[in-house]
C-alpha cells in the first residue's frame, strides 16, 4: 500500500509507492487518484504528463517554480531531487531533498522550485502537472549553486561529469528572486455581503459583478480570461426568494443560481480552477434535523429549486466545494439590521417562530472558505454556519430587542402560514434549517459561536 508522508516544506509531500516486480521487470501505479487522495495527497487534476529522459549520470535541472502544482517520480533510472520553497511568507528558501527512484514520487505544490540531479546513466524523469504548459506563465527560478539554499549536491557541481544548461547556469540567486505570490482568486460578485467579506478573507483576490462579467451573457464570459486564476469563488446570486415565485423573477432566478453555476462549473472543467458556489438551505423541504451534506434535494420553491440545479451543476465539476449556508448576515440590508432599527424606534414587531436554525455571518463564512482552501480540504460539499444554540426567527429578534435595551415580550410570534396570509407572492419556506457541522469541523474550522458573533456584530453596526 503506498504511503503519504509530510516534509519540513509546507504541502511538498513525498508518496512511497508499491513496485510489482517479477522475471519480465517491474510495474506500479504512479498515480492512482482514489488510493492517494484517501492517503492525503492533494486532488490536484493533472492535465499533462511530461518526461525527460537523461542520458548520462550528472545531469542537474533547475531550480524552476512554476504556477502549477506537480507530481514527479523516477520512470527508471535514479536522481536526487531537491525543492527550494519560492513562495511568499516565511518558508523563503527553505530546502527539502530525497533520493529519488521509481519506488518514490513527490508532489510538488505550486511556487516550489524543483530540480534534481541524475545518479545513474539512462533516467527517465516523469511528472505530471495541473496545467498546460505556457511561456508567458510567470516561472521563478533558482541557481543550482546558491549558497543561502546550499543544496547538497551528491556530486559537486564543478565536477566534469554534471551537466547544466545555459539558462540554468544563468539563474539568480535567492536575494534577487520575488517571491511566488499566493495563486490569485477571483470572486464574484464582490460588491455583494458575501462578497466583500470574502475580498477581506481572500488578500490576493480579485473582485468582479454583474456589469464586468455576466455569466448569463455567452459574449462576455468568451470575453474574459479565466487562464490566470487558480480559484474561483461564486458569492453572486438572485436573492428575491418571493419575488421568484412571479413569471419574470423565474427567469432571473433560474439565470442567476442554475444558469451562472453551470457556466461557472464548465468554466472550472476548461481552465482547471477550483470553483467555490454558495448555496443554501432552501434546497431541502425542511422536514429533516439537522440537515446533512448528503441528504436528498427537495427543493419547496423556484428559488429552492434554481439553487438546487445550481448544485448539481457544480458537484459535476471535479474540483469544487459547495457551501451550504443559512440565513446570511453581513454588511448592508438584513434581518438583524432592520431589527435594531425597529428596536431602536420603539417598534415591537410580530416574527416568525416556526422556522428554527443559526445565523451565519459573513465573515465566518468568508474565513471557513479561506480555510478549505488553504488546507486543501478534500473537494465536495460542506455545511457552514454559525455554531451554537439553533433558535426561531423570533429568538433571534428578541436577542437584537435584549441587546439594545427592549424586552425580549416586545417581539410578539406568529406562524409562517399566518404570516404569509394575504402576501403575494409568497414562496413556501423549510422550517427546519439546521445544518449538521460534523464534515465541517474535521477539516479543522469552527466557526464562531452565533451569539458571540451577533453581539459582535450589534456593537459594530
Amino acid at each position: 500500500m503506498p504511503t503519504v508522508s509530510t516534509t519540513s516544506i509546507p504541502g511538498l509531500l513525498v508518496v512511497s509507492l508499491d513496485v510489482h516486480g517479477d522475471d519480465r521487470g517491474w510495474f506500479k501505479e504512479n498515480w492512482q487518484r482514489e488510493k492517494l487522495v484517501a492517503l492525503g495527497l492533494p486532488d490536484f487534476g493533472p492535465v499533462q504528463q511530461n518526461i525527460s529522459y537523461n542520458a548520462a549520470a550528472g545531469v542537474t535541472r533547475g531550480i524552476h517554480a512554476e504556477p502549477w502544482d506537480k507530481l514527479v517520480s523516477i520512470v527508471t533510472g535514479r536522481a536526487f531531487g531537491a525543492w527550494v520553497d519560492l513562495r511568499e511568507g516565511p518558508g523563503f528558501g527553505a530546502v527539502f531533498t530525497h533520493e529519488l527512484d521509481p519506488h518514490t514520487a513527490v508532489f510538488v505544490p505550486r511556487g516550489v522550485g524543483n530540480s534534481y540531479q541524475v545518479l545513474e546513466d539512462a533516467t527517465a524523469y516523469s511528472y505530471l502537472v495541473n496545467r498546460h504548459w505556457r511561456p508567458d506563465a510567470g516561472y521563478k527560478e533558482l541557481n543550482l549553486a546558491d549558497p543561502t539554499a546550499a543544496v547538497p549536491w551528491p556530486i559537486a557541481l564543478d565536477d566534469a561529469s554534471v551537466e547544466r544548461s545555459a539558462k540554468d547556469l544563468a539563474n539568480p540567486e535567492l536575494g534577487d528572486v520575488e517571491p511566488f505570490a499566493p495563486a490569485p482568486a477571483l470572486v464574484v460578485g464582490h460588491r455583494g455581503q458575501l462578497g466583500r467579506a470574502l475580498l477581506r478573507a481572500l488578500p490576493h483576490a480579485d473582485g468582479v459583478d454583474i456589469d464586468e462579467l455576466d455569466l448569463t451573457d455567452p459574449t462576455a464570459v468568451a470575453a474574459f480570461d479565466f487562464s490566470g486564476y487558480d480559484v474561483v469563488v461564486n458569492a453572486a446570486a438572485y436573492t428575491a426568494v418571493d419575488r421568484a415565485e412571479t413569471d419574470e423573477g423565474r427567469l432571473a432566478c433560474w439565470a442567476g443560481n442554475a444558469t451562472a453555476p453551470a457556466t461557472l462549473a464548465r468554466l472550472a472543467s476548461e481552465h482547471g480552477f477550483t470553483l467555490v458556489h454558495v448555496s443554501s438551505d432552501y434546497v431541502f423541504d425542511g422536514t429533516r434535523r439537522p440537515h446533512t451534506e448528503d441528504e436528498p434535494l427537495a427543493p419547496l420553491s423556484v428559488y429552492g429549486q434554481a439553487k438546487a440545479a445550481g448544485d448539481l451543476a457544480v458537484a459535476a465539476t471535479p474540483r469544487h466545494y459547495l457551501l451550504r449556508t443559512t440565513w446570511l448576515i453581513g454588511e448592508g440590508h438584513n434581518f438583524v439590521r432592520t431589527m435594531a432599527k425597529l428596536a431602536d424606534d420603539g417598534v415591537s414587531p410580530t416574527v416568525v417562530d416556526d422556522q428554527v436554525g443559526r445565523l451565519t455571518f459573513t465573515d465566518d463564512l468568508a474565513r471557513g472558505i479561506a480555510h478549505l482552501l488553504e488546507v486543501r480540504a478534500p473537494y465536495g460539499t460542506y455545511n457552514l454556519t454559525n455554531t451554537g444554540r439553533v433558535r426561531s426567527w423570533r429568538e433571534f429578534a428578541a436577542d437584537v430587542f435584549e441587546a439594545r435595551g427592549r424586552s425580549r415580550d416586545d417581539v410578539a410570534p406568529t406562524t409562517t402560514a399566518e404570516y404569509a396570509d394575504g402576501r403575494e407572492p409568497f414562496a413556501p419556506r423549510p422550517l427546519l434549517s439546521e445544518m449538521s457541522l460534523d464534515k465541517l469541523l474535521a477539516t479543522g474550522f469552527e466557526p464562531r459561536d452565533v451569539d458571540e458573533a451577533l453581539a459582535d456584530y450589534l456593537r459594530r453596526s
